[in-house]
């Protein structure tokens, strides 16, 4: 570590002609030989809770894991080996408050372990889900508390599925029973939200239109800082700011992509990659960018909406997804799910990657993180709640060791994990939703 007299704020923002860009944790705000090493604010105690979730179950025969380790993954966790060290498999896991058995239902229970009012209205009725709960606690010091992302651009209006409305298959998060809180899934607003000057949007949009580049912007701010800075904390910097220069890159080479197709696509707003997957990573990208810089501690991300018809020609699936899920047990159909579930948790693979290649302290973004991934369907052909598939990934702060199969014989809450994960990250909560208890087998400590 670079040892200096100097120490700057760990809120400190690079700043120049309106544009404002937060900064990753450097050396230079945790002072060597100090107190202030072992604050709440040092590398070591800085956690971050996020949730990933994959629509319609999956297949859990392609999915389930034999032993109490990660030696041998199955071969839909397969894309997980370079970070399997990384991560937990939970097996057992049950969302009772999501019966009847729907795909809204699913949605709206994975995070808040409530049971949805059934109703194909705006008197609609869920639960505070487990993020908004994390934000209190550990989102209040952030320039945002929290972030809402999906990948589906166009929001569904009415009745979605049996009765139910469809603001619970559009939204994860939830501030409280009545208020669900909107996905973005737009790059470019995103961005915008993160490393915006702080007007509304429409404003900011025109302000960085004007400008080549944010970092253009703030760049001679960074010189001035960069003088006080060791070389290690320069060298930090120097890669946040390439990551941010790449992910403008690659939205404005979508954007004009998208303004060169002559073809009308009401439903792809202009910056939106054409390919899912290159969408997909775009979002993590941007999710490591806030994490990285600070701006927020709490994500939630929907990789596709309940009954997505949506297609993977990349894996060499051309039908829609969500009728192969009602496979009535048809092999073929039962392996094309497969090839779709093992695709969505390659791409958290390559964000927990992402994270892992990221310094941050005494460790990496990965170490510092926790996030779940999972769905709040079992197995999608009968719509059953149980024999979730969940996994749990990064350190926590060294509160979680990785490379582990938790298994539960009987049907088991995920509300128990979500109250453990609460927990991993200083949330003081004993219950949630239907929790019976936390699950003691994840609360082992590890030293980093």
């Amino acid at each position: 570590m670079f040892i200096t007299k100097k120490s700057i704020p760990r809120r400190t923002v690079l700043r120049g002609l309106g544009a404002s860009l937060a900064l990753p944790l450097l050396d230079a705000m945790v002072p060597a030989m100090t107190a202030a090493a072992a604050t709440p604010a040092a590398p070591s105690k800085l956690r971050r809770l996020g949730f990933v979730y994959m629509p319609m179950g999956c297949d859990y025969s392609r999915w389930k894991l034999e032993g109490d380790n990660l030696e041998e993954l199955s071969p839909i966790l397969s894309p997980l080996a370079k970070v399997k060290q990384h991560v937990c498999v939970v097996s057992g896991m049950e969302l009772k408050n999501a019966y009847p058995g729907t795909h809204a239902t699913s949605n709206a229970a994975f995070l808040s372990a409530a049971k949805a009012k059934r109703t194909e209205s705006t008197d609609y009725y869920l639960g505070t889900t487990v993020d908004q709960i994390a934000a209190r606690y550990i989102g209040q010091d952030t320039q945002l508390p929290s972030l809402e992302l999906a990948m589906d651009l166009l929001s569904v209006v009415g009745q979605c599925d049996n009765g139910y409305a469809c603001v619970y298959q559009n939204n994860l998060s939830w501030a409280s029973p009545t208020t669900p809180l909107p996905a973005e899934a737009h790059p470019r607003i995103v961005f915008e939200t993160l490393f915006g000057d702080g007007q509304s949007a429409e404003e900011r949009l025109r302000s960085l239109h004007r400008r080549a580049s944010l970092l253009d912007a703030v760049m001679e701010d960074f010189h001035r800082l960069s003088r006080d800075l060791g070389p290690a904390d320069r060298e930090r910097i120097n890669g946040y700011l390439d990551s941010i220069r790449e992910v403008e890159r690659r939205i404005q080479q979508a954007e004009s992509a998208a303004q060169d197709n002559p073809l009308p696509d009401v439903d792809r707003p202009v910056g939106v990659p054409a390919d899912y997957g290159d969408h997909a990573r775009l979002m993590f990208d941007l999710q490591v960018l806030a994490l990285q810089g600070d701006i927020t501690r709490v994500i939630t991300f929907q990789l596709a909406r309940e009954t997505s018809n949506r297609t993977y020609p990349q894996v060499g699936v051309s039908e829609p997804h969500h009728p192969l899920t009602h496979h009535g047990n048809d092999p073929e159909k039962i392996a094309k799910v497969a090839k779709i579930n093992e695709y969505h948790v390659s791409l958290f693979a390559y964000f927990l990657e992402r994270l892992q290649a990221t310094p941050e302290g005494d460790g990496t973004l990965l170490d510092h993180a926790l996030y779940l991934y999972g769905s709040g369907m079992g197995n999608p052909n009968v719509h059953d709640h149980r024999n979730l598939p969940i996994l749990v990934a990064g350190g926590a702060a060294g509160q979680v060791r990785g490379g582990r199969h938790l298994r539960f014989d009987e049907p088991t809450p995920l509300a128990n994990l979500h109250v453990t994960l609460l927990n991993k990250v200083g949330v003081p909560i004993e219950r949630f939703g239907d929790s019976t208890g936390r699950i003691d087998a994840l609360c082992e400590p590890v030293t980093l």
